[in-house]
């Protein structure tokens, strides 16, 4: 890749910002090193491995990459033979931790292949979870062994411990006789060279034998080994001697562990470091709000939304190019600090870092190309001492991209052909535009020429475009207008700015009538545009808005559905409720009636009879009332008419036949007698039943006679739910047991088992039943159940 163009694009300051996200010197170093790639497959594994980097740190926080050093030095040297000091054999440990905690980390997501790349690189690592061990147990600190490194170890530091101790109490018998405190020059214990010594006064020397290993600056005192801790200190000096020989071995013994694994070890740093680069990448990306680009080798460019990735994310106004389908050639005009330059320099560098494997900050859809070399021609490097003029500076670069572009280049040119006479720098301009027209390369250019302005709009490869400017306000609005070549506006600026309307009409005198009708089709053109844009923006605010009302009316439709579901949901258990209490007052009833027949005469029951049926009556109008608004969504569609007493009609909400006693009233209520009970339903509540015609009875008597010509001794309800299958056996078993019909039998199937032991589950409470049994071979086995009743 082109050195300039790296240096004029910038690259450089991504690299620093890409440099800072790594928590290594390891990592900084392969950022540092970061080049732009020309091998599609190569970039697309790249910015996989930035996506992957990106989405493990947006869903699972920090990554714990911390603690990586460089000890490829430390490891050869434990290949030759030496050992480790134990600050060294710490850094080693933190090192090969952290690939264990990244095995580990990675190893929290369950699902299989969701980070591919970075999981391969993650699992090639290696654990040396029995040498971090080792080194644990063995190093204290940086200057420190452990006591339990090894027993020996252990032993001597106790022997030292001891012999410390006998020496102290020695010397602190001598310091605290009242003979020898007045030789002391203080009465403390104190060490010159790894020895116990005290301060004796110079002139008591001979007081004190022993031996001297020290004077004090005035040669007033005397450090003096007395003769009776001698023999201890010698000794002493010998443990050290072995505790420092067993401390080598341990640290050789640990450095032979080490060397043993040395290849795999340094590997492991090598992921560890490239590790740190793509969470870096990934990083870098979070920070820039950035995507992975779509990639081709098609010359195709197509950015939506990109931004400079070098300018604050929230300030910057965001650009929207392509080229390279229809053209590939785009020529960018409009007035200065419109934003062209930095249109040409996002351009160059999205393209740069998409081929280095970062992600660039834009909008998802963009598409860059991947080209071979990548010239930019922007800024003024005119040189004093090499009496280059800025367009010499221009040209001389000019000069090397024309002979180093081919078709696969993208080449950036700012202020194409500007610095020398504006007719022969158009001119030259359009030349070097149809040279690379003819290679075929990818170019962008930017320029203040008109001439270069009819050049494109006459050359169906080349395109126009323009960075907008708002003659009102006489700022740039930096968004980038493609199809549309940019008007200079200096005499609409002029006027603004106070000039006279005169010297403007002089001044249009100088130009050609073909340049002031071009310019003038420019403005018509730029009107129009601004036109469509406002009609635009307002048919997508308006859309906006229909979208926000429908959503909030979808809101409100789905709200009603849950709130009536839920209130027919309360109407079921009501009516649920109603009807339990109403069938248990009717048990009461017919256990009474039993037990008056048994004991009381005909007349005297009729009595009870005529006083039972009032009081359901009652009852059962205030559940009628009850029902008929629990059930109003099960009621007739169309209402009988001209229901006349002694019709036979269908009580819907009760699913129960009846007879009409008084037709409907003005409000359509109608007295219906179901039974023995007497109901007013609605007559929407009603339906007719045809050819029926079947005369009003009444009595207990008649009542046992009708469910026992009408009722069989089984019941079948496979197919159904738990809970309609219970209020059927329970209505079925009440009408066998008024029938006096026993045993009975309940048809419920094997299935999943659900039925047939809810349905025995109700069986075990049920007061009329005796017992029950599962069927037997020949009366369908598990799947029925046989009931005695009594």
């Amino acid at each position: 890749m082109n050195e300039r163009s790296l240096r004029v694009l910038e690259f450089q300051k991504i690299m620093e910002r890409l440099v800072e996200k790594c928590r290594s010197s390891l990592g900084k170093e392969l950022a540092s090193q970061l080049k732009p790639s020309v091998i599609l497959s190569e970039i697309k594994g790249f910015q996989q491995e930035t996506s992957e980097a990106q989405a493990i740190l947006v869903q699972r926080g920090n990554v714990p990459i911390d603690g990586i050093h460089d000890i490829a030095h430390m490891i050869r040297r434990t290949e030759i033979g030496s050992y480790l000091d134990p600050g060294q054999l710490l850094i080693v440990k933190d090192t090969m931790g952290v690939a264990r905690k990244m095995k580990a980390f990675i190893k929290k997501d369950k699902e299989e292949a969701k980070f591919p790349l970075i999981e391969g690189t993650i699992n090639s690592l290696h654990a040396f979870k029995d040498i971090e061990d080792k080194i644990g147990n063995s190093i204290l600190s940086e200057t420190e062994i452990s006591d339990n490194a090894s027993s020996e170890l252990k032993q001597i530091r106790r022997s030292i411990s001891s012999k410390n101790d006998a020496i102290r109490n020695k010397l602190n018998s001598i310091i605290s006789s009242s003979t020898n405190q007045k030789y002391l020059q203080d009465a403390i214990i104190t060490m010159r060279g790894d020895r116990y010594v005290v301060p004796v006064k110079q002139e008591h020397r001979g007081n004190i034998p022993g031996l001297i290993h020290d004077q004090s600056s005035s040669g007033a005192t005397l450090f003096i080994e007395p003769m009776v801790v001698v023999e201890l200190n010698n000794e002493l000096k010998e443990l050290r001697l072995k505790e420092k020989r067993e401390i080598e071995r341990i640290l050789m013994e640990i450095a032979a562990i080490i060397a043993e694994r040395g290849q795999e070890i340094i590997s492991n740093q090598k992921l560890l470091q490239y590790l740190d680069f793509v969470f870096a990448k990934g990083k870098l990306s979070l920070d820039m709000k950035g995507i992975e680009p779509g990639l081709n080798n098609l010359g195709k460019i197509n950015i939506k939304q990109g931004r400079h990735p070098l300018l604050k994310h929230n300030e910057v106004v965001p650009i929207n190019i392509w080229s390279g389908d229809g053209f590939k050639t785009l020529i960018i005009t409009g007035p200065n600090t419109g934003g062209k330059t930095v249109t040409l320099k996002t351009v160059g560098l999205l393209t740069l870092m998409a081929q280095s494997g970062l992600h660039i900050p834009a909008d998802y859809g963009t598409e860059v190309a991947i080209f071979e070399q990548i010239f930019a021609d922007i800024g003024d490097e005119q040189s004093i001492e090499q009496s280059l003029s800025t367009f010499s500076s221009h040209m001389t670069n000019i000069v090397t991209i024309l002979q180093e572009v081919t078709e696969n280049s993208l080449v950036l040119f700012d202020e194409l052909g500007a610095g020398t006479d504006p007719v022969e720098g158009a001119a030259l301009a359009m030349a070097i535009l149809n040279h690379l027209k003819v290679i075929n390369a990818s170019v962008i250019a930017t320029t203040h020429y008109s001439e270069l302005k009819q050049y494109a709009l006459t050359n169906d490869d080349i395109e126009n475009a323009s960075v907008e400017f708002d003659v009102e306000t006489l700022r740039p609005t930096y968004k980038l207008l493609i199809g549309v070549p940019g008007k200079s506006n200096a005499f609409e600026i002029s006027r603004k700015l106070g000039l006279m309307d005169e010297i403007i009409d002089a001044a249009k005198e100088f130009i050609s009538t073909e340049a002031i009708h071009f310019e003038d089709l420019l403005q018509n053109i730029e009107s129009n545009r601004r036109a469509t844009e406002a009609d635009r923006d307002e048919a997508k605010r308006l859309k906006l808005e229909s979208e926000k009302l429908f959503d909030q009316y979808e809101d409100k439709r789905r709200q009603l559905e849950e709130q009536r579901d839920k209130v027919i949901k309360e109407a079921k258990k009501e009516a649920h409720k109603l009807l339990k209490e109403a069938k248990a007052e009717a048990e009461e009833i017919i256990k009474s009636l039993r037990d008056i027949k048994v004991e009381m005469e005909e007349k005297e029951i009729n009595r009870q009879i005529e006083a039972s049926k009032k009081k359901l009556t009652e009852k059962m109008d205030l559940m009628g009332e009850n029902l008929e608004d629990v059930f109003q969504k099960k009621t007739n569609r169309k209402s009988p008419k001209n229901l006349k007493p002694g019709e036979t009609v269908n009580i819907l909400s009760l699913n129960q036949q009846g007879h009409v006693i008084t037709p409907a009233d003005d409000n359509g209520d109608v007295l219906v007698q179901v039974g023995i009970i007497k109901v007013t339903m609605h007559i929407s509540n009603l339906e007719r039943v045809k050819e029926q015609k079947n005369p009003k009875q009444t009595g207990v008597g008649k009542i046992v006679k009708s469910k026992a010509e009408n009722i069989r001794n089984e019941l079948d309800v496979r197919g159904q739910n738990l809970e309609e299958a219970m209020l059927e056996v329970d209505k079925f078993i009440d009408d066998c047991y008024i029938a006096g019909l026993s045993p009975i039998t309940i048809i419920h199937g094997v299935g999943t088992g659900i039925l047939s032991s809810g349905i025995k589950q109700m069986l075990k409470k049920n007061r009329h039943i005796k017992d029950y049994r599962a069927g037997q071979y020949g009366e369908g086995g598990a799947g029925v159940t046989v009931i005695q009743l009594k």
